[in-house]
């Protein structure tokens, strides 16, 4: 443990709308021990009850995003009592997985180096992401004997496939930014001094838009990729008609009809 805060939550110097969460343990490439969990848990619930937040930057510190369990950390924990080894894929993983998902406003993971096991799982939270030319994407689970945690075995196979996310489960191999992009992983590869600069240009061009259509197209998209059609469309009703009710949405119709440049507020 260092004097430095596991988890770094600052406010972007150009659009103090954007926040950035910052995974900050660069010496052990931000593997996830129970105290940086701890820290990361906290910022996203504080970043679920802030009310001038319109778009998040995830991103690690120093040479990795975050290469997944701490294992040595894992490996003391067997050794106390295997039965509870895993309480923190329900005390930890799960709500982080979960809180990011429930945010109300759009997430960009800037991967800036290695992403592996729940670190991948926390990228693929994340609603886009932006990653560093060259840099290593793997799975990793079942090299140490273990299935996926963070929800990656759901949203792998929605990014890339049944198939495909079967066969990078099983086989653990790694993966580069660029093969990311080819599957539809990742909006951007840049090299990796731009990953953060490109992240947040994006970040700031959601935190102008339309907040709350963002929160309901996250909404959407989790619903309909394990929904029948007829939930589908009946959920879809339901958002429109919540929308219809905001300010943004009918400001936007009044400037569209008189050839105006929309401004949207996230009311």
């Amino acid at each position: 443990m260092t004097d430095d805060p596991a988890v770094l939550l600052t406010r972007d110097d150009t659009d103090p709308a954007v926040a950035v969460l910052t995974l900050n343990r660069p010496a052990r490439y931000n593997a996830l021990t129970v105290e940086l969990k701890t820290a990361l848990l906290a910022a996203v619930r504080k970043l679920a009850a802030a009310d001038d937040v319109r778009a998040l930057v995830v991103t690690g510190s120093g040479k990795a995003f975050c290469v997944g369990q701490d294992l040595g950390e894992h490996a003391e924990a067997l050794t106390a009592d295997p039965a509870t080894s895993f309480d923190t894929v329900t005390e930890h993983y799960n709500p982080i997985v979960l809180g990011l998902a429930d945010l109300p406003f759009p997430v960009v993971a800037a991967v800036n180096g290695p992403c592996v096991g729940a670190g991948l799982g926390f990228a693929l939270t994340c609603d886009l992401r932006v990653a560093a030319a060259g840099l290593k994407f793997s799975t990793a689970f079942v090299g140490i004997g273990l299935t996926a945690d963070s929800g990656l075995s759901a949203s792998l196979a929605h990014a890339v496939g049944v198939s495909r996310a079967t066969e990078l489960l099983l086989l653990g191999e790694t993966f580069t930014a660029e093969d990311a992009h080819a599957w539809g992983l990742v909006r951007a590869v840049v090299p990796a001094e731009e990953v953060l600069p490109a992240a947040l240009e994006l970040a700031r061009r959601l935190a102008g838009g339309p907040t709350k259509a963002y929160a309901e197209v996250k909404r959407a998209v989790r619903h309909g990729a394990v929904s029948a059609l007829p939930e589908v469309l009946a959920e879809e009703a339901a958002a429109q008609a919540r929308l219809a009710t905001t300010q943004d949405h009918r400001a936007a119709v009044e400037d569209f009809l008189h050839k105006r440049r929309p401004t949207f507020l996230g009311r």
